[in-house]
């Protein structure tokens, strides 16, 4: 057989493919949230948490432990066994997945490695990754538990970071991926510094929909581009609570008026970004770039208007996705390429 003319091939498709998983991971969590099922499975079971009851018996059991939490007593009190499987079926899928995700990632790691393909440079950051995915694992587990003795719902706070760490694993996947293409000429490094400025800026709104989400802000001043009358609140509106840093988490008109905002300042920036691009070699990625976050801007306006359904919601979730992948996988081309 012929020796491959690309030695990391294998490495950088295990790699994508992980990517791809850890995408569905975000995207199951965002159904899990939708659907308010996060809180229905009430403890963390690493080995035997893999498979669901299996008999009447254990989902008496598991519905009953749920019906100890404040969200079952002062929310969903009186639920059926029937609507209690179907918001376990979600939080279940939710974590198997990312078990799934942990061996998809560890065991070709192990194999890889064994093999003589990742060199030590590579070997670090595949290392990091897997430190990541494991953090992972315990901040969800802490965002759960934050909702299973005084709260009704999980912690925007914890929700935030546990989102956001999932978009930088994605990120990271994909730019080390990326990263692994065969060097070609062409592409140089020219706006390297904006396009990472791009994926920052991108997972600072990523951070802000998260708290929009668990706050329910998106069901508030469901009008564009005006929000409650004006583009701009006033000063009092935006700085209600003390002090001044809760409200950037807890109220709200600041928590949908600072989504908005950021989303302004993605899309000029981006639209700067693919104009100077012209100029040189990378201005028809730019310009996919551009356009990516365009359609997110709208589907996010649409999302708004419509108050959330669920359908919007996770498309504008998967638009948030598709936007990082791209914005990764551009950045990293630009350094990659020389």
């Amino acid at each position: 057989m012929p020796q491959t003319t690309d030695p990391m091939r294998d490495v950088r498709r295990w790699l994508w493919a992980v990517a791809s998983l850890v995408a569905g991971m975000v995207m199951l969590g965002g159904a899990t949230r939708l659907t308010g099922s996060g809180l229905s499975i009430t403890e963390w079971n690493v080995v035997t948490g893999v498979f669901p009851p299996l008999t009447d018996a254990a989902w008496l059991a598991e519905f009953e432990k749920y019906k100890a939490i404040p969200q079952y007593q002062q929310i969903n009190k009186g639920m059926s066994l029937a609507d209690f499987k179907f918001i376990y079926f979600w939080e279940w899928a939710h974590r198997l997945l990312g078990r799934i995700v942990g061996f998809a990632f560890a065991i070709p790691l192990a194999f890889f490695w064994w093999r003589g393909k990742i060199g030590r440079a590579l070997g670090w950051k595949l290392v990091v990754l897997l430190f990541l995915g494991g953090l992972q694992g315990f901040i969800g587990w802490w965002m759960v538990a934050s909702g299973l003795s005084v709260r009704t719902d999980v912690s925007q706070y914890r929700l935030a970071i546990h989102l956001t760490l999932a978009c930088i694993i994605f990120v990271a996947l994909i730019w080390v991926a990326t990263t692994l293409l065969p060097k070609k000429e062409g592409a140089g490094r020219r706006g390297k510094v904006i396009a990472v400025a791009l994926i920052a800026l991108s997972l600072v709104q990523v951070f802000f929909g998260a708290i929009v989400a668990k706050t329910n802000a998106g069901l508030t001043f469901n009008t564009w581009p005006l929000i409650d009358g004006v583009f701009h609140p006033k000063r009092e509106q935006l700085f209600l609570l003390e002090p001044w840093w809760r409200n950037i988490f807890e109220n709200v008109m600041a928590v949908q008026f600072n989504h908005r905002m950021t989303a302004y300042l993605l899309w000029f920036a981006a639209f700067g970004y693919a104009l100077w691009q012209m100029r040189h070699a990378a201005a028809r990625e730019a310009w996919i770039l551009f356009a990516l976050i365009t359609a997110q801007a709208v589907l996010g306006i649409v999302t708004l208007l419509y108050a959330v359904p669920l359908a919007l919601g996770l498309a504008h979730q998967a638009g948030a996705v598709v936007v990082l992948a791209f914005a990764s996988y551009h950045a990293a081309k630009l350094g990659s390429y020389n």
